[in-house]
């Protein structure tokens, strides 16, 4: 089987190729990335010494797709993946969408040509920010969790949020990119004959993760406590109760083989995929696990609330693991034990992530 990975030189994209080996001996990988994002460079020595093979080439560019190798399986980790991308300064409304829907359409055309199975890493993000805000929500042990007393949103239980929660706007400009990639990647699936799975993930994370407060929030939580270096809860009375799931792109990998090796032709193609309520934490949960790790650090207080934060984020794993017989084996503590070793190791890893 041979496999393309864009934005190979990223985060989850470097990790999938590595689990991606490690679980199918004699596979081949191949990866793309354009290689813009500070830091990326640094994945190629590793990827090579895998055997992986890197093309340099943007999603924009049909021409830089065309020329690559023939693949089985496409999958798509290349993306702008701050939620206040297009808002924020750093890149424009335009380059947000040009790079996450426009190359995702690129992509799509890749697998027509080829008959390339796909598999769209998307997001949690695609949510709908008014409902995620209207959960019925209480603290228990610092930290958010569901009011099951109280009626609940349809979508949404004790095991999680699942693909039928509310995507009704305003959901980002980020989310309103990764949820159009996901209509026409259906669309293009149906149309031209070629298996089309989606991921809606939780939060990734890992060591040797570039963390900044907008994402690779446990790397970058874990790194700044380490270094003493400022720390914020940022809204909901600047308490940090706000709780999100974490898992690895190593159980990431074991469910996309999983799709693969599926012949199903029918049936859902959209998934949820998370740590689940068994493996999530909030930011106050996150600072007492590195206190007791590295001491003391206590993070300022800022009640101020920004447009697009949301209080309680945990993926419902229920239909994946029926259909595919899947769950997450790493567990929070074992994912921040990893992150925090990195970071020991690494002593510049925070400076590196700040100057992203």
């Amino acid at each position: 089987m041979r496999i393309l990975i864009t934005g190979i030189c990223g985060f989850v994209g470097s990790r999938l190729a590595e689990a991606l080996i490690e679980r199918r001996p004699g596979i081949e990988i191949f990866g793309v990335d354009n290689l813009s994002r500070p830091g990326s460079q640094t994945s190629l020595p590793w990827l090579k010494r895998l055997g992986v093979s890197v093309f340099h080439g943007d999603l924009r560019l049909a021409s830089d797709l065309e020329s690559l190798p023939s693949a089985d399986w496409v999958v798509d980790a290349a993306a702008t993946p701050s939620v206040l991308a297009g808002v924020d300064g750093k890149i424009s409304s335009r380059q947000l969408f040009e790079h996450n829907l426009i190359g995702s359409c690129q992509l799509l055309e890749f697998c027509k040509a080829r008959k390339a199975g796909l598999i769209l890493l998307s997001s949690s993000r695609v949510y709908s920010i008014p409902a995620l805000a209207r959960l019925p929500l209480v603290v228990e042990n610092r930290a958010y969790r569901l009011d099951l007393s109280q009626p609940l949103s349809t979508g949404v239980s004790e095991h999680g949020i699942g693909p039928a929660f509310s995507t009704q706007p305003p959901i980002s400009l980020y989310g309103s990119s990764k949820l159009a990639s996901e209509i026409i990647a259906l669309e293009y699936g149906a149309s031209f004959g070629f298996p089309v799975w989606i991921d809606r993930c939780g939060v990734l994370a890992g060591a040797g993760q570039f963390g900044t407060p907008d994402q690779g929030i446990f790397a970058y939580w874990i790194n700044a406590h380490l270094r003493r270096a400022p720390l914020r809860y940022i809204g909901f009375g600047g308490l940090g109760h706000q709780i999100r799931d974490l898992f690895h792109p190593r159980d990431l990998a074991a469910l996309a083989l999983s799709q693969m090796d599926s012949n199903r032709a029918d049936g859902r193609r959209v998934y949820t995929a998370g740590g689940g309520p068994g493996s999530c934490l909030s930011l106050a949960q996150l600072t007492a696990w590195c206190e007791a790790r590295f001491g003391r650090h206590e993070p300022a207080s800022d009640p101020g609330a920004r447009p697009f934060d949301v209080p309680w984020v945990v993926m419902d794993n229920r239909e994946a693991r029926a259909d595919f017989d899947w769950s997450p084996a790493m567990r929070a503590e074992e994912i921040l034990e990893e992150i925090a070793v990195h970071a020991g190791d690494h002593p510049d890893w925070l400076a590196l992530s700040q100057a992203l």
